[in-house]
């Protein structure tokens, strides 16, 4: 029976970061379920998720310790379980483009929290617009929708939603999920 395990993980960005996590998961006989590593400012963010026995997640852990210690990485763990919740839900990815302003992904996820459907995955990123170099924010998420979720009315309350807000957004089920 495999152990689950969560870790987050930052650190000043510098090369080999991401190799001393995979690294870490390899010689420890652990895989990399699910992982998200990105650049913000100067610092390198992990969040990831491993699967192994309970002692090669164990030895994952220590492995861990030693590693914030030589590194001076900031590093957080926590056992979980794997996520059997979606049995009954249908992912759909969201898209939204608008010029950007505080309060715009707050809205957005208050929307779905007030439909009780949960965000599965969220990404946002900003730019400045070609030729007007307006601020813009782009929005990613993934949602699960509920089968028992009438999509036309829900397709049809969340572009009402986004046309209130002036924001460009799409909400289409994701292809090979079924």
């Amino acid at each position: 029976m495999d152990s689950y395990l969560v870790i987050t993980i930052l650190a000043t960005d510098k090369p080999g970061i991401a190799n001393d996590l995979t690294s870490i998961a390899a010689d420890n006989n652990c895989n990399i379920i699910d992982s998200r590593m990105a650049v913000f400012g100067n610092e390198f963010a992990v969040l990831m998720m491993i699967s192994g026995s309970w002692n090669s997640v164990a030895k994952f852990e220590n492995a861990l310790k030693t590693l914030e210690q030589k590194q001076g990485y900031q590093i957080l763990v926590k056992r979980t379980e794997a996520n059997d919740n979606k049995a009954n839900q249908m992912p759909y990815s969201v898209e939204v483009v608008a010029l950007d302003s505080p309060g715009i992904i707050k809205d957005v996820s208050t929307f779905f929290a007030n439909q009780s459907i949960n965000v599965e995955n969220l990404v946002t990123e900003t730019y400045k617009a070609p030729h007007t170099a307006a601020p813009m924010l782009v929005l990613n998420m993934t949602v699960n929708i509920s089968f028992d979720i009438q999509i036309a009315d829900l397709r049809e309350e969340f572009m009402i939603f986004c046309d209130e807000l002036n924001l460009d957004a799409t909400l289409e089920p994701i292809k090979g999920s079924i």
